[in-house]
């Protein structure tokens, strides 16, 4: 549930304060920058409008195959280049993509950041994508495929649950692409792909630390204001056909235990028609999963045993509609099956369907929130992942310090309403998976 209550981070009023500064190149390029202070370091993200979910079929997982290259050559840079001077300087530098988004982040010292920005440049304009390197990278992006979901039960249920749970939106195809379209794939896609999409102005680059705003402007100015737009894609919103009806799939695979996934077409911040709905899905997401004493932990995993292990998720800073997700796994010890813990998460959601939250409960609920914020808000890194994020699907930053008194808002009976209205069969999916060779009712 952490990851929920991250845009918390700025807004509690006993944190220090934070100035965030918002700038335009001419080339279209949007520079964020947020001050802190509290230590000489900056962490530098470049954010690309582009992931997963922009990909048509046959191409998937062409964004993440191209994260991969962008380590490689460019006309000023040799393979691996770029991280080894990383490390010279003693910075960290990763990459990630996601279903909506492709990001490049450095964690420097502030002094650094020129070197950051040069060669973030370099690479927007300039990557060289080189047939051989590209064939040995696809191996290794298949390679993770294999290790991290066809080789996992657990991993490789969920994607076909996905599959299944999203039925128009792109979502319902894996990050790293299914492996018939990386089988498939050419160095050609790669270069089509980089060209489509890198340019300044479908970039976004945060950077949060110890910096004076102007500084960072000229130096964006410097380093990235060169760079010519592009011509690009025309791109239309994506929303989900979110009640197509109940839909059930199991899989049989050689695994240790048998899992229960059950998702809820819901809407999510970019997509709804009522504003406060996410806000209150969130606060339903943590009544039900937030701590040791919330509902699933103090009722199906403790209290009545039903389950080894089970979770609540909810993201609602996504491009298009999302999932209500429950999971776990039934407790074997207890000679509790699929069947059991099923019927055990329909109660829990029978009952705040029926009965809404008290308003203890619900202030127990926020206030856990904020202490678990106060731990966190010494991370630059996860400011500027929030800042980024919010902005790479089209929503305002500005909503981070809108946040908590939006959140205050929502009532137990708002909360109610959105278990009734979304947490019903006609947008239920159910993947189960079912260990090879084992009988549980």
């Amino acid at each position: 549930m952490t990851v929920v209550w991250l845009s918390l981070l700025a807004t509690l009023s006993y944190a220090k304060p934070t100035i965030t500064h918002e700038f335009k190149l001419e080339n279209g390029l949007k520079l964020i920058v947020r001050e802190d202070h509290r230590a000489p370091v900056v962490v530098s993200m470049v954010w690309y409008k582009v992931g997963g979910s922009y990909e048509p079929l046959g191409l998937t997982g062409v964004s993440h195959v191209l994260e991969h290259m962008m380590f490689k050559d460019t006309k000023k840079l040799k393979t691996g280049e770029f991280s080894r001077i990383m490390a010279r300087i003693g910075a960290q530098d990763n990459a990630f993509t996601s279903k909506d988004a492709t990001s490049y982040h450095q964690m420097l010292s502030a002094e650094r950041l020129p070197v950051s920005f040069e060669l973030e440049a370099e690479r927007m304009q300039n990557l060289a994508i080189d047939d051989k390197e590209f064939t040995k990278e696809i191996k290794v992006v298949m390679e993770e495929r294999r290790l991290r979901t066809t080789d996992k039960p657990t991993s490789l249920t969920y994607e076909r649950f996905l599959a299944t749970a999203h039925q128009t939106s792109p979502y319902k195809n894996p990050i790293v692409g299914w492996q018939r379209d990386l089988d498939a794939m050419t160095s050609e896609d790669i270069r089509y792909w980089y060209q489509q999409w890198y340019a300044p102005n479908n970039a976004i680059v945060v950077v949060v630390g110890d910096v004076k705003p102007i500084a960072v402007l000229d130096l964006a100015r410097k380093y990235f204001g060169p760079i010519k737009p592009k011509q690009l894609p025309v791109i239309k919103p994506v929303y989900e056909h979110n009640t197509p009806g109940e839909r059930r799939l199991t899989v049989s695979l050689p695994a240790q235990l048998p899992v229960l996934m059950m998702g809820f077409n819901v809407p999510v911040m970019k997509t709804t028609k009522i504003e406060w709905e996410p806000y209150a899905l969130r606060l339903l997401s943590a009544i039900l999963d937030g701590g040791y004493s919330a509902r699933i932990q103090k009722n199906i995993v403790r209290g009545n045993e039903v389950a080894a292990f089970a979770s609540v998720s909810y993201n609602a800073f996504t491009r298009s509609d999302s999932l209500f997700m429950f999971s776990g796994s039934p407790n074997r010890q207890k000679q509790k099956g699929i069947s059991d813990l099923e019927a055990a998460l329909w109660q829990e959601i029978t009952t705040i369907q029926q009965t809404p939250p008290t308003t203890a409960e619900l202030d127990r609920i926020v206030a856990q929130v904020i202490s678990e914020l106060v731990y966190q808000q010494d991370s630059i890194r996860a400011q500027a992942n929030l800042i980024g994020g919010l902005t790479v699907i089209g929503l305002d930053w500005q909503l981070i310090d809108q946040d908590l008194d939006k959140l205050k808002a929502i009532t137990p009976k708002k909360i109610q309403q959105v278990a009734k209205k979304y947490l019903v069969k006609d947008r239920l999916t159910v993947a189960e998976l079912k260990p090879k060779g084992l009988h549980l009712k």
